[in-house]
Order: structure tokens, then sequence, then C-alpha cells
């Protein structure tokens, strides 16, 4: 029985990143590799440099904070207690294959991987956008700088601790006549919603 493109392409990444390869796993079709994180430079030169790989093309890559997940996460993605991970959405145009690599961060604290910026320069903003919303720091990076929240915004928004109200608002301030920025005002509150049934609802009347 000739073997399909994912058993071929599963080979082939075993063999050549040997090692390096921390789990490689096939979930609706697609596979994921999981790697070290120091070992995110060197195996992404060779996803991109070797024949038999040829991973050109960076189409996506994005944080995920794992910190809610708890014990799932060791069968989908090796994470041993480890809250942050970067995702990286690779495609080879020459082989027409798709492949997804899953990074840890080692600290909790300071979640650090080393860019990819110099490999696949469409990383640049994918890097910024992970580091703005998650906090993920790219060691290499050469602007390195938030990208869609404002530059005095507190906090990573995509954490899952984010308070949904956030830390600080923003107004215009007529007596100084520029805007400012100030704790937030709003206080957290449950809303339960109010149902109105009709009075033989769920007795089987019509």
């Amino acid at each position: 029985m000739d073997k399909n493109r994912h058993e071929v392409l599963a080979e082939s990444l075993t063999r050549i990143l040997a090692e390096r390869l921390v789990s490689l796993h096939k979930l609706f079709d697609e596979l994921t590799i999981v790697i070290r994180a120091k070992d995110v430079h060197s195996v992404s030169e060779v996803l991109r440099d070797h024949e038999d790989l040829g991973f050109d093309t960076l189409v996506d890559l994005c944080g995920v904070d794992y910190s809610t997940y708890g014990d799932e996460t060791n069968a989908l993605g090796q994470s041993n207690g480890r809250r942050f991970a970067v995702v990286y959405h690779l495609l080879s145009v020459s082989h027409n294959h798709r492949l997804r690599m899953k990074v840890f961060a080692e600290e909790t604290e300071f979640p650090a991987v080393d860019s990819v910026m110099k490999i696949w320069p469409g990383a640049n903003w994918f890097e910024r956008e992970a580091f703005d919303l998650f906090g993920i720091v790219f060691s290499g990076h050469s602007d390195l700088r938030r990208i869609l929240t404002d530059y005095g915004f507190v906090g990573n928004p995509f954490r899952k601790d984010f308070p949904i109200s956030g830390y600080v608002e923003m107004r215009y301030d007529e007596e100084q006549k520029r805007v400012i920025y100030q704790p937030v005002s709003i206080e957290p509150r449950e809303i339960t919603p109010y149902v109105i049934r009709e009075q033989n609802y769920g007795n089987g009347h019509m």
C-alpha cells in the first residue's frame, strides 16, 4: 500500500530533525510538531532549506496561553506545566505540504522565544502581535514593539488572567486639553439575564 503524503512528510521530519523533535502528531488531517525553544532558529532553517521539506512560507504565527488547559495540554502539546507557546503555520509551495510547529517558552514570568524574522521575513508583524497581546518576547527581533494596542496600554489583553475591563481607561480632559489615562472607573458586575416565559411553558400545553 502506497504511503500518503502525511506519512511521507512525518517520516521525513522524524529522520531530518532527529533528537530536536520533541513530538509529532496528526490531528484533523494536519501534522503538528513540537520542538524546544532553544532549537527554534536551527529547526526553522532546516524546515525552510532542506530539499525534502522546503517550507518557504510562514502563513501565520500566534501566541497561546495554556494556563487554563490543565492536564489536557500534555496530550495535545507536551506543555509540562509551561504556560505560553508560539504556534507557526508553515507552507511548502514546492511540495504542497502544510505543517504546524509548536514551541513552548521555558519561562512563565518572562516568556521568550528566538525570532524567526530573518528566516521568514513575514514573521515581523506576527511576532509583534504575539508580543503585544501575550507578552511573549522574540529575541533578535529588530523592532519589537506594540502593534495593535496603544502605546500607553498596560498589560497583555490575550492573557487568560487579563481583566475584561482592563487596567486603565482613556479619556479627553477638557482642562488639560489632551487625552489622559486613568484607573478603570467601571466596577465589574455579574449580569443575570431576566427570562420571561409563558405561564404553561414546559407543561405540555399549547
